[in-house]
């Protein structure tokens, strides 16, 4: 049985060659061949940046739509549904899609510095309300500061470069470099992206609204699959191109954050 061996800081590491050897002889070297273990070097890291578990502060968060509840313009599942598959996944694949994918690009080796600060002061003027902006970046630093807590290396330099020269550290940002240094490739990290938006959305329309978890499950399952969609047409788009109107949804942000009673913070 393959067993984790400790890497220089004492983490445990997973021998793949060890677990390769075991697949193969469980399953026989024919089937084992087809079982492509590249991705296990990145994809349990990345699954643990989406999940719910992971203190980025966005449980507080509807992003938008308890605004929107408040002033009457989602009220079931079915204007749920028009909200996130017309307004919030299109926004996406327009802001921080592009802006991620800029940030994964330039968070390579070598590091472009020029271009992370580009990629950060971009994904936070794609948002035209202070509150979203507000929270965008208020998650960001706060994933930022747990991936040099758990990874040190880049997202270190980072932050000590940002608070140096006063950047804005939007969440988009903070996944692609969290990507980087997992190893995700670009398309990985964005339709994590694209997960956390919908799921996010999901687990704020829970509370503000009559619905139930299947619902709202079903929703999350349609958001989701148009992944490839948004994010071929987030790659698409050239830098000039970049950013969103959505006026409705920016003046339900303002309301909100005047609101005299909310249970959210966004």
């Amino acid at each position: 049985m393959a067993t984790p061996t400790p890497d220089a800081a004492g983490r445990g590491q997973v021998d793949d060659i060890a677990v390769a050897r075991t697949l193969e002889s469980a399953l026989g070297k024919r089937d084992c061949n087809i079982i492509d273990l590249t991705p296990s070097a990145w994809l349990a890291g990345l699954l643990q940046t989406s999940d719910s578990f992971y203190p980025t502060g966005a449980y507080a968060h509807s992003f938008g739509l308890e605004g929107l509840v408040q002033d009457g313009i989602v009220t079931d599942r079915t204007t749920l549904r028009h909200f996130l598959l017309e307004e919030v996944l299109p926004q996406l694949a327009r802001t921080d899609l592009p802006v991620a994918a800029r940030a994964w690009t330039a968070a390579g080796e070598p590091t472009d510095w020029e271009g992370l600060k580009e990629a950060c002061f971009l994904g936070s003027a794609v948002r035209g309300a202070r509150e979203p902006r507000d929270a965008s970046e208020g998650i960001g630093r706060q994933r930022l500061e747990l991936a040099g807590r758990l990874h040190g290396g880049l997202a270190v330099a980072f932050n000590r470069r940002a608070a140096a020269e006063g950047w804005p550290q939007p969440a988009c940002v903070a996944a692609a470099i969290e990507g980087r240094m997992l190893g995700a490739p670009a398309a990985a990290v964005l339709a994590a992206l694209v997960y956390s938006a919908s799921a996010n959305l999901a687990a704020a329309a829970v509370k503000l609204l009559r619905l139930g978890q299947n619902a709202v499950q079903e929703l999350l399952a349609e958001g989701v699959a148009g992944a490839p969609a948004l994010i071929a047409a987030a790659l698409a788009l050239e830098t000039a191109d970049i950013g969103a109107f959505n006026p409705w949804w920016d003046i339900a942000a303002a309301h909100h954050e005047t609101a005299d009673g909310r249970l959210f913070i966004s």
